[in-house]
């Protein structure tokens, strides 16, 4: 058998995390097995351990990268000319498409009831904060105050509205309280929904 290349180990390894960061999102930490994401990746079982320690490792990672896939998101759009305000974010945010595009959508709102269950010492759950706070810095910069505790408390408000509506219209998608949800919280945010 062929050895494969370092340039194809990683691009094997970026593959596995890709997927796994979708994938991770779509069924949640333990809907998914290492037989699941290796095949996703179109790589054998065997592989797995040449490129991660263990599974939490992977979950970490991956993770990772779901998160830092969102913050690049959400700078760009708060980025955009005359868009230093919430309604772009808000919006697309809580749209129906992010709603049901789980796999490529926001991991705090789909890891967090698996995080919950994690022990502490699991990296999942130190990369998931970061996560979390990288979040609320976005939404303080985004703040139409000076005052800090103000700001603070208006990104952490905003933060358990998105994410909560979010998570609450996943769990409901197909009837129409799912969109009520939705509604709502742009309603709470916004004013003007």
């Amino acid at each position: 058998m062929a050895r494969v290349s370092k340039q194809q180990m990683e691009r094997n390894r970026e593959e596995i995390i890709q997927v796994s960061s979708q994938l991770f999102r779509e069924r949640g930490l333990n809907g998914v097995s290492v037989n699941d994401l290796m095949a996703a990746a179109g790589l054998t079982h065997g592989g797995f351990y040449g490129h991660f320690a263990s599974k939490d490792e992977l979950a970490a990672i991956a993770s990772n990268k779901a998160l830092e896939d969102s913050s690049t998101h959400w700078q760009a759009i708060s980025q955009q000319p005359d868009q230093r305000n919430l309604r772009t974010l808000v919006e697309h945010y809580l749209s129906a498409s992010h709603r049901d595009g789980v796999k490529d959508g926001c991991a705090i709102t789909a890891l967090a009831s698996d995080v919950a269950r994690e022990s502490e010492d699991k990296p999942v759950r130190e990369v998931y904060l970061n996560g979390v706070k990288a979040m609320l810095d976005r939404l303080e910069s985004l703040a139409d105050t000076e005052d800090d505790e103000q700001r603070r408390q208006q990104a952490l408000t905003q933060t358990v509205l998105l994410v909560g509506a979010l998570m609450l219209a996943r769990a409901t998608a197909g009837d129409p309280l799912s969109d009520e949800f939705l509604a709502a919280a742009k309603k709470a945010l916004l004013g003007d929904a």
